[in-house]
């Protein structure tokens, strides 16, 4: 599992017909401070994920392995909302004190 924010989402009319029907996110990937490192990765949203939200994502095969991808041509799928994260004791995030 990787640490990113939503920094918007992907719209395409054209895709694979197996896609139809997915929220694609634009993902900001995300160090353990919470600051965007530079890299970003596009993936599907399996749990209603909104822009500026912390997430979880999962790539490569087991971006396969929810309802929502199973079976799919998908190698990136947000699967969980962060709510918050510490390191150490010290609180990095706690989602609606941003």
């Amino acid at each position: 599992m990787n640490l990113a924010k939503v920094l918007g989402r992907v719209v395409s009319t054209q895709k694979e017909e197996a896609m139809t029907g997915m929220k694609l996110l634009m993902l900001g990937i995300a160090g353990p401070d919470g600051k965007l490192t530079g890299g970003s990765v596009v993936a599907v949203d399996a749990v209603g994920a909104g822009e500026g939200e912390y997430v979880l994502y999962a790539s490569g095969s087991s971006a396969r392995q929810t309802v929502v991808t199973d079976g799919k041509p998908v190698d990136a799928v947000v699967m969980a909302i962060v709510d918050s994260w510490d390191i150490d004791g010290e609180v990095q995030y706690k989602k609606g004190r941003e």
